[in-house]
């Protein structure tokens, strides 16, 4: 039997009909052979010529971007980033569409993972089918949210600082990031030069006024002496090591939500868009509604975020446990919220520690898993609790679906699920699912 040898097809393009959004920030065409192709810079309805960047002929599917539009879709736009488009950054995936229809392709991806991992229309999800922009980002077409308040910049071999092209270790050179909060772009970290460093991920409080730079220096590089064009606290990330170390200043930024502040460590996990953590506050309380007493549980915690909040609501005859893997964010989390001897924060990972714990009944559990999901076992776990709500926040809708499915497997079924564009300009959404236990028949 021969077997067809593998040519790379990278280069060559094609004329195609782009068909519906999927699931990555690209659209999905077919060849007139039948194969698949992955169109970045392109929108479903119009004809464009696609340029392969990745795949072999013997490959499943290809990737290509969208080098030539024939016939243009009405949500276009012409992307208002200069290092937007075909071989250039990656770090956003919509600049060429209205924002309105960035909200209405993310929906779409939403309702295609529901319906495809968890078997759900968005009715049965409890879901009007709408993506929320956050407050202040409805601007017209052309205009982009200055939103990110977190850039890693990747430093090329000059030492001038960019982005990375999208499936790339490439650096694309650039002098300003539309998408960075005002915060970051005032550092001015495109201006300077970076010999033998890296990386420099620039981090701009929305709570204070804090500013940091971490540095990732080149194997063997020296740190420069870092003079920016506001204050800012310096650390660098140890070559042997890997952590996090302090050159000068803090060694955390601190945040504020639901009228409390937060401390969190260099390189912690906080909410990247100015308004997400409020706004998924909101989301987590409104479905909860916790009462005075309740025992209530913050799985992967991060600094405390949910924890601090179902605290005060909970009450002092209440309690909170929380759970979450960083050390690092552990003893954030524990300074956080170190005034309400009600929360107890609890350091591993969630599937080894809530076991552990003996905890055989919850009232209210929030869980906010990273990109991956929480899984089977954790998910059936959960379900034992007797939980009377449940809320499930996702920043990616297919591992919330598959969750969802265990969910469903395990006796629990959504009741609401909100989606929040806390990524404008990109292909990421965040979820509120709400789930309570499903009724017994009889």
């Amino acid at each position: 039997m021969q077997h067809e040898t593998e040519a790379s097809l990278v280069g060559h393009e094609y004329e195609v009909e782009v068909g519906p959004v999927a699931h990555g920030g690209h659209c999905v065409a077919r060849t007139e052979s039948g194969r698949v192709l992955f169109v970045r810079h392109a929108l479903p309805g119009e004809r464009v010529i696609a340029r392969v960047t990745e795949g072999e002929s013997t490959s499943r599917f290809l990737r290509a971007d969208a080098v030539e539009i024939l016939s243009a879709s009405k949500d276009r736009v012409p992307a208002p980033c200069p290092f937007s488009g075909p071989g250039k950054c990656g770090g956003c995936d919509w600049q060429h569409a209205k924002p309105g229809a960035q909200r209405r392709l993310k929906g779409e991806v939403i309702a295609e993972q529901l319906q495809r991992l968890a078997g759900l229309t968005p009715e049965e999800a409890g879901w009007d089918g709408t993506v929320m922009p956050a407050e202040g980002d409805k601007l017209p077409a052309g205009e982009v949210p200055a939103w990110r308040t977190r850039v890693q910049y990747a430093i090329d071999a000059e030492g001038h600082a960019g982005l990375r092209k999208h499936r790339s270790h490439e650096v694309q050179v650039i002098d300003h990031c539309m998408i960075a909060a005002p915060g970051v772009t005032e550092l001015g970290i495109e201006k300077r030069e970076w010999p033998q460093i890296a990386s420099v991920e620039a981090i701009a409080a929305t709570g204070s006024h804090d500013r940091q730079v971490i540095l990732t220096p080149k194997p063997g590089g020296r740190l420069p002496i870092v003079e920016l064009d506001k204050p800012v606290s310096v650390m660098r990330i140890g070559e042997r090591d890997k952590q996090v170390h302090p050159v000068h200043g803090r060694a955390f930024v601190r945040e504020r939500a639901d009228d409390r502040t937060y401390r969190v460590g260099a390189g912690g996990f906080w909410q990247v868009h100015p308004q997400a953590a409020d706004t998924l506050v909101k989301a987590v309380m409104q479905g909860l509604m916790p009462r005075k007493g309740d025992m209530a549980l913050d799985l992967y915690c991060g600094v405390g975020l949910f924890a601090g909040s179902l605290a005060e609501r909970v009450g002092d005859k209440g309690a909170v446990l929380g759970i979450e893997s960083s050390k690092r964010a552990v003893e954030d989390a524990r300074h956080n919220l170190r005034d309400l001897d009600r929360v107890r924060i609890e350091q591993g990972k969630v599937e080894s520690v809530l076991p552990r714990t003996r905890i055989d009944s919850a009232d209210i559990i929030v869980l906010d898993p990273p990109r991956a999901g929480a899984g089977k076992e954790t998910v059936r776990h959960l379900a034992t609790l007797g939980a009377r709500r449940i809320a499930y926040v996702a920043c990616d809708p297919a591992a919330l679906a598959r969750d969802l499915k265990y969910f469903a497997e395990a006796g629990y079924e959504p009741v609401k699920l909100r989606a929040f564009d806390l990524f404008p300009m990109t292909h990421h959404v965040e979820c509120v699912a709400i789930l309570k236990p499903m009724k017994k028949d009889g």
